[in-house]
């Protein structure tokens, strides 16, 4: 349930009818907007009576919300979050680009990539140390030596590092990694999710491979309900019965989650295709789709790459695609 408190709401009285609300065993967010102050209540709602709430002075009207998903519902919290990365933001009109090799492989490849990306306007590195592989056979990855690696080019370069967590029990080396990346497999792994409720860290929530929108935001849920509201959501292609791209990049998605949550949504067309060919078209398309930031796998080697070095994009390729997606929100 939500309730739009009157433009002249004073403190006061916002203290107070909050206090009312919890009274009752409710928690209550308090979104603060340009025109109206917004109160999600979540809990049991049954029994409040919403006439007696919207007879208030205060109150301009009573909500009921249908939708299972509350604290990362557009209704609770009108305006974009913009989620601060050390510094960088992205949501509310400020988009980035993460860009980095599909996983760590050696510290002259990270640091040579790290560099080349932030050259080309990347602000965030992006690199697998732990590989979710769907052969037991395969690269995976470097591990906590990976995690290593991604602090030597942060400090190398300044850049905030992104990388994915497999499992709870990992979750005490990733102290000095800025963004937490949970993959499209690990998507509805739920007791995961509410660890890391538990910490501050911005999470990059992706896609599962046939999840629905509304199962995504009842993850991104997961994560703040347990406290931590720092959720970047991440499109990233789902599985069709179309078989000449990895995936099939579901680019409506942008749109209807902005129509769906106040949360940052960006687009990764590098695992949404599998084409580094591509992965051009794809990150112009999800930029004027209205995305609030693009991942992009780039690699100083792709043919001799350890893991996805398909749809892996030179540093020459990102220098001009970074400039096309440039020109693109200049038109916006």
């Amino acid at each position: 349930m939500i309730a739009v408190l009157k433009p002249n709401a004073t403190q006061q009285q916002i203290d107070s009818i909050t206090a009312w609300l919890r009274s009752q065993g409710l928690d209550v967010h308090i979104s603060t907007g340009t025109q109206h102050t917004v109160l999600g209540v979540i809990g049991d709602t049954r029994n409040v009576d919403t006439e007696l709430l919207e007879s208030l002075e205060v109150v301009e009207r009573v909500t009921r919300i249908t939708e299972p998903f509350k604290s990362a519902n557009r209704k609770f919290h009108p305006d974009d979050t913009v989620v601060d990365v050390g510094g960088v933001k992205i949501g509310g009109g400020n988009f980035q680009f993460i860009a980095g090799p599909c996983s760590v492989e050696t510290p002259e490849q990270i640091m040579t990539v790290a560099q080349r990306v932030k050259a080309a306007g990347a602000t965030m590195l992006r690199g697998g140390a732990f590989k979710p592989r769907t052969s037991p056979y395969d690269f995976q990855g470097l591990k906590a030596h990976g995690i290593e690696l991604l602090c030597e080019a942060k400090k190398a370069t300044g850049m905030a590092i992104v990388t994915e967590i497999m499992s709870i029990d990992r979750l005490p080396l990733f102290a000095d990694v800025d963004v937490i990346q949970v993959g499209a497999r690990n998507m509805q792994n739920f007791e995961l999710l509410r660890e890391l409720g538990k910490t501050q860290k911005p999470i990059l929530l992706k896609r599962g491979l046939a999840n629905t929108l509304k199962e995504l935001l009842m993850s991104a849920e997961y994560i703040m309900a347990s406290g931590n509201s720092n959720v970047i959501l991440c499109e990233r292609g789902i599985r069709t019965f179309e078989t000449s791209t990895r995936n099939t990049l579901d680019l409506s998605a942008v749109p209807m989650l902005h129509e769906m949550t106040h949360l940052p949504v960006v687009v990764d067309p590098s695992h949404g295709t599998g084409h580094a060919s591509l992965v051009p078209a794809m990150a112009l398309a999800a930029t004027a789709a209205g995305a609030d930031g693009l991942i992009i796998e780039v690699h100083n080697d792709p043919p001799h790459a350890l893991c996805d070095g398909a749809q892996s994009l030179t540093p020459d390729q990102f220098d001009k695609l970074a400039a096309d997606v440039r020109r693109i929100r200049e038109v916006l």
